[in-house]
């Protein structure tokens, strides 16, 4: 351990530069970059140069993806470095940047190791997290898919190498990048338990949090290496508080209804929040990890994707219906994963949207409908009147059947239904030129409602939950949102920001303003940087014009949906002038 106290006394460049020596030296494989002193931006452009773009930018001190950038040339270098030291002096106080070879379409895998102070290291097989957004992991899984017996043995020894030649004690991860070829080179040393450790637990049948109390107080490891069996295959889906449809914009919110599927030996949910909780502005957006064992890939897949549809939340955008997608993506399912797997399948993960379902329409009528029907229930039990006209909901018409008018919204859509009351106790609904026979009841199981429904024949039993004038359907597709539509009078007017300025995706600091009164802009072109949910989000011009007033300085915080600057369309401006 003396070696590593050593090593973390120097500074961050120092630390990175010592590090990849002992690494060479262990005959650890090693990526090159530059890792010195000179932090100007001139140095950093011309050894970015010299090692030829694309290139790495990344904090020396940094992890989870932050003060991390991507540089595909002398254009977009000195952008990307500014953003990536921002973003790192938030983080990590500390803005000390290396810069290093961008491997293409690369895969992420790093290797659990454990060592102890009686000289013994061990490796609990390797994850892959390549899977990713923002350079910031979403579904991890052990062990590799697609990695032979031989190339696994070799990851981890090469691990091992890595944790003895720095004495290393306790639980860690060795993390590399993996090419097309299984060519393997070490990238970092994560020196505590990460946030995936599950999966290696789950293949291995280990504790490590025990493992970690044990080694600190003095103890040999529980299991040398040969008596580390790895067993079936683990995944873990982070579930996070945002909008995968929006450039996965982290968001903050109530938790109004919150469902898991139940835990068991072969599912763990490790969470810290429950119904009625908030999503706060000020920590990372993760609501829960959800992990699940099987005896194959194809086991555990399909038990991921099982619990995906058992995790039902209202009251924020989560990314619970984009982890069913892409866990159900046929190169996914195939396991042909690397850290570009979401941008080089873009438009399958996020396809064009499509016409509304009529059938969602009919189901969520019929679901206010029945709801509707047991609260003039409730209200006959309790009333003093057996025969209140108010206690009725049959829709009895003497000589005439009774038709309902009722507006719904699914999406940015107002759909018109009419919805008749047959006398068999069946619905029959009218949307424009189409006709659907409804007939379902709701059905309570575990505390939780499900409208058992059949539309036109095909049956379904998607789960059901009403809040604030909204239905949500919860199904084996995903999730659907249905919403009465709020009259005018009560949902206010516009603020100046929706008039064509920019607002506040969600509550955060600004860090910096680029424009001022009078400055022309074009669409896309930056105003603000804001600091949120640790991330930095570049706030750029929704259309062309003249900026007229900005309304937030350096360093105050704004909320969601606050307008940030006024702006004036160009053409507008001009005919003002000339009259």
């Amino acid at each position: 351990m003396e070696k590593v106290l050593n090593i973390a006394k120097k500074s961050g460049s120092h630390v990175s530069i010592t590090s990849k020596h002992i690494m060479s030296a262990a005959g650890v494989p090693i990526i090159g970059g530059y890792h010195g002193e000179d932090q100007s931006n001139e140095r950093l452009l011309a050894e970015a140069a010299k090692i030829g773009y694309p290139v790495m930018i990344k904090a020396v001190r940094g992890g989870g993806g932050k003060g991390m950038r991507i540089a595909r040339s002398d254009a977009d270098f000195l952008e990307q470095l500014e953003s990536a030291r921002r973003e790192a002096r938030k983080s990590f106080n500390d803005d000390v940047m290396l810069v290093e070879k961008f491997v293409e379409d690369p895969r992420h895998v790093e290797v659990q190791v454990f060592g102890d102070m009686h000289g013994n290291a061990v490796y609990l097989f390797e994850r892959d997290c390549s899977v990713q957004r923002r350079h910031q992991k979403i579904i991890e899984e052990a062990p590799g898919p697609g990695i032979s017996p031989e190339v696994r043995r070799k990851l981890g020894e090469a691990a091992v190498r890595a944790a003895k030649a720095v004495n290393y004690v306790g639980a860690g991860t060795v993390e590399f990048i993996m090419d097309a070829q299984h060519n393997f080179y070490f990238m970092e040393m994560n020196t505590r338990l990460q946030v995936e450790h599950p999966v290696s637990e789950m293949i291995t049948d280990t504790d490590l949090v025990e493992w970690q109390l044990r080694v600190a107080a003095g103890e040999r490891l529980p299991l040398l290496q040969d008596d580390i069996i790895l067993r079936g295959h683990s995944f873990e889906a982070r579930i996070y508080a945002e909008d995968p449809n929006n450039d996965f914009l982290p968001g903050a919110g109530p938790l109004l209804h919150l469902s898991t599927p139940p835990p068991d030996l072969h599912t763990r949910i490790e969470t810290g929040v429950r119904e009625g909780d908030e999503v706060s502005a000020h920590y990372d957006p993760m609501i829960a990890k959800l992990v699940v064992w099987g005896e194959d890939r194809s086991a555990a897949l399909k038990k991921l994707r099982y619990c995906l549809r058992q995790y039902n939340i209202v009251g924020l955008n989560t990314n619970i219906d984009f982890l069913l997608s892409l866990s159900g993506h046929p190169e996914f399912d195939a396991g042909n994963v690397t850290t570009s797997f979401i941008p080089q399948h873009y438009a399958d993960l996020f396809p064009t949207p499509r016409a509304p379902a009529w059938e969602t329409i009919c189901q969520a009528a019929l679901g206010l409908v029945l709801q509707e029907r047991q609260h003039t229930r409730e209200f006959t039990h309790t009333s003093t009147d057996p025969f209140s006209p108010f206690g009725s909901s049959s829709g009895w018409r003497s000589n005439i059947q009774f038709n309902r008018n009722m507006t719904l919204q699914l999406g940015d859509k107002n759909v018109d239904v009419v919805v008749v009351y047959n006398e068999d106790g069946s619905y029959t609904m009218q949307i424009g030129e189409e006709v659907y026979h409804v007939t379902g009841e709701v059905e309570m199981e575990g505390g939780a409602s499900f409208l058992h429904c059949s539309v036109n024949g095909v049956k379904s039993r998607p789960k059901l939950v009403i809040l604030d004038n909204t239905v949500h359907l919860f199904s084996t597709e995903g999730s659907s949102q249905v919403s009465v539509p709020m009259p005018k009078y009560l949902t206010g007017v516009s603020g100046s920001g929706a008039q064509g300025g920019a607002v506040a995706p969600m509550t955060g600091t600004i860090e910096k303003v680029l424009v001022k009164a009078g400055d022309k802009v074009a669409v896309g072109d930056p105003l603000m940087v804001m600091i949120a949910m640790k991330m930095e989000h570049i706030i750029r011009a929704p259309k062309s014009g003249v900026i007229k007033k900005v309304f937030f300085t350096e360093g105050s915080q704004a909320d969601r949906h606050a307008p940030l600057v006024e702006l004036e369309e160009e053409e507008e401006t001009e005919e003002g002038s000339s009259q």
